[in-house]
C-alpha cells in the first residue's frame, strides 16, 4: 500500500483501557495487569508476537509492541519492546470487510511471511530478508495474476500505476515486514501491500508503520522459529484486539 503522507497527532487525554504503554491506559490493578496477549482470543501459536493498538477505528496513531513467551506449561508473555506506531489515514477497518483503495488499516491476527528492505539487513536478523532492487515492485492490480505479490519485473497485466515501485520509497522501505494480509488466498478487491515499515512523513495508506530504529529493533528480535505474528485492533469495540 502506498505510504502516506496525512500527518496525524494523538490526544494525551484518549483512554486506551487495558493497553499498557498507551496514553491513558487502565490502572495496573485492573485488567490491564493481566498482558495484553494473554487477554487475546488468539495469538497465533507461536511464542512471538507484536500487537499494534489504536484508540479507536478513526484513529491515526496508536501503539505497538512485541512479546515473547517464556516459561514452561504455556509460559507468560513478556515485553520485549515498544513503540509509537501510525495506521492509515483512514482509520482502522476489520481486515475481513475492508476494500482496497480506503487508505485503512486492516484488523486482525495475521502472520508475517518474510522482511525486505532497501538497506541491508540489520545484523542479528534472523528473518527471511529479501534486498529490493530496481526492478522490485509490489503489484496491486486486481486484474493481474500477479495480485497482491512482489513481483521482478513488473509484468505486463500489472499496470505501473497499480503498482508500488520499492525502491521509491526510501524512507518507508529501508527496512518492513509483509504483513499476512489478503495474502495467502488473495480476493480481489480487498487490498494489497501491508506491511509494518518504517514511518514516513505521517499516517500511511494502509500500512502499520514504526521509527526507524523500533523496525530495526523488531527484525532482530523476530525469530522465525518462534512462528510471530502480528494482532492488529483498537482497545475496544468490534475492532478490539481483544477479539481476534
Amino acid at each position: 500500500m502506498r505510504p502516506g503522507v496525512v500527518a496525524a497527532v494523538l490526544s494525551a487525554s484518549l483512554l486506551v483501557p487495558g493497553v499498557p504503554g498507551v496514553p491513558g491506559a487502565a490502572p495496573a490493578g485492573g485488567s490491564g495487569s493481566r498482558p495484553l496477549p494473554a487477554r487475546m482470543a488468539d495469538t497465533g501459536g507461536g511464542t512471538q508476537l507484536i500487537t499494534a493498538v489504536a484508540p479507536g477505528p478513526g484513529s491515526t496513531t496508536g501503539r505497538v509492541t512485541w512479546w515473547d513467551r517464556r516459561g514452561a506449561g504455556g509460559g507468560r508473555w513478556v515485553k520485549a519492546g515498544s513503540a509509537p506506531a501510525r495506521f492509515g489515514a483512514g482509520g482502522l477497518t476489520d481486515g475481513a470487510t475492508r476494500t482496497q483503495g480506503t487508505s485503512t488499516t486492516p484488523t486482525g491476527l495475521y502472520d508475517l511471511p518474510y522482511a525486505f528492505g532497501i538497506r541491508a539487513a540489520p545484523r542479528g536478523t534472523a528473518y527471511r530478508y529479501r534486498a529490493v532492487r530496481a526492478d522490485s515492485w509490489w503489484c496491486q492490480d486486481n486484474d493481474a495474476r500477479a495480485y497482491n505479490r512482489w513481483t521482478e519485473p513488473r509484468p505486463a497485466d500489472c499496470r505501473a500505476t497499480e503498482a508500488e515501485h520499492l525502491i521509491t520509497y526510501s524512507a518507508q522501505y529501508a527496512h518492513a515486514l509483509v504483513v499476512g494480509f489478503n495474502y495467502e488466498r488473495p480476493v480481489r478487491g480487498r487490498g494489497a501491500g501491508i506491511f509494518l515499515h518504517v514511518n514516513g512523513e505521517g499516517a500511511t495508506a494502509g500500512c502499520v508503520s514504526v521509527p526507524a530504529e523500533a523496525m530495526r529493533r523488531i527484525l532482530r528480535w523476530a525469530d522465525p522459529a518462534a512462528a510471530p505474528h502480528i494482532a492488529i485492533g483498537t482497545s475496544g469495540g468490534a475492532t478490539a484486539i481483544t477479539r481476534y
